[in-house]
């Protein structure tokens, strides 16, 4: 069944509205992802090479972070080339093939970086809330584990949901209102009844959405009081310094993803949907090295809690 109708859809194409209603702004939007682009490319490579050559910063809690510039990267590349594409081609058209691997491909790096952003989160707890034993309760048997986790469950994730959308019929030229092939806007056009595809794709972000803030605001929590207790008002402004950038991208990353699905599919609210998709798919990857700043004292200094554990 499922195979017969993948045969019914291969022929299917999407053409995307993008921002096509606002051709007087295309020069400056191309103008301004083509920097968007830049800066998230140079900021993240940048990032991961510099902790890559310096072995004073081959520690567990850089190691993450590399990773998720990585993601970060590996997620702007998959969407904004075409987001850019799309703004100059007249003919905004994408096959049925191209339109579900580019779902699938974002759908790895989106839930990806989700769960490195809890994976960083308790790993300044553990840096913070038991020093002594960082070394040892970050062995490089967890890290390498804290680090293959989320890119198995981003694969695990992103296949079920291509699956379920396989298993849907589409037919002849699709109009999708907007620049990516999200779930929401590919089911919306669906011949067959996309309920199913639609609750679990709800069930999964719901899932992993929760799944890190829960992680990540209960380690926050108890970094808070530990560095209450903390004598030194030195150790309170460097650890508070650290935290502070990494609740920040907690909140920019997931309050986007948490008003992307609980804004209606209305109307009236596809260019609020666009602006917001914007801003998760292009703005957010780029603001990562500049949240994890490079100016961070820990990376000017060269040294963070002064630990030096070992790449995994």
């Amino acid at each position: 069944m499922l195979i017969a109708k993948g045969n019914q859809s291969i022929g299917a194409t999407f053409s995307v509205l993008g921002f096509s209603e606002f051709l007087g702004l295309q020069v400056p939007l191309v103008l301004l992802f083509l920097i968007i682009y830049t800066v998230t490319v140079l900021g993240n490579l940048g990032i991961i090479m510099i902790i890559r050559i310096n072995p004073k910063l081959h520690t567990s809690t850089y190691f993450s972070l590399s990773h998720l510039s990585f993601v970060a990267f590996c997620y702007s590349a998959t969407v904004t080339p075409k987001l850019l594409e799309k703004v100059v081609v007249e003919g905004r058209t994408i096959s049925f093939t191209g339109c579900i691997m580019q779902f699938f491909l974002a759908g790895i790096f989106a839930v990806t970086e989700t769960l490195f952003l809890a994976v960083t989160a308790y790993d300044r707890f553990v840096a913070v809330c038991n020093p002594l034993l960082y070394t040892a309760v970050m062995s490089p048997k967890l890290c390498a584990s804290l680090v293959a986790g989320p890119y198995m469950w981003g694969v695990v994730s992103s296949l079920t949901l291509m699956y379920f959308l396989l298993a849907l019929s589409f037919h002849g030229s699709n109009l999708i209102n907007d620049f990516i092939c999200d779930h929401s806007v590919i089911v919306s056009v669906s011949c067959s009844d996309p309920y199913i595809s639609q609750v679990l794709c709800f069930v999964i972000v719901i899932f992993n959405v929760v799944s890190s803030l829960v992680i990540t605001l209960t380690t926050s929590i108890f970094v808070f009081v530990t560095v209450i207790k903390m004598p030194s008002a030195g150790g309170h402004q460097k650890v508070i310094s650290t935290c502070a950038s990494h609740l920040t991208a907690i909140t920019i990353f997931h309050g986007t993803v948490l008003f992307l699905y609980c804004v209606s599919n209305s109307k009236n609210s596809w260019l609020i949907i666009k602006v917001g998709s914007i801003v998760y798919t292009a703005v957010i990857p780029m603001l990562s090295p500049l949240i994890y700043r490079l100016r961070n004292k820990a990376v000017k200094d060269k040294k963070f809690m002064n630990h030096s554990i070992q790449f995994c």
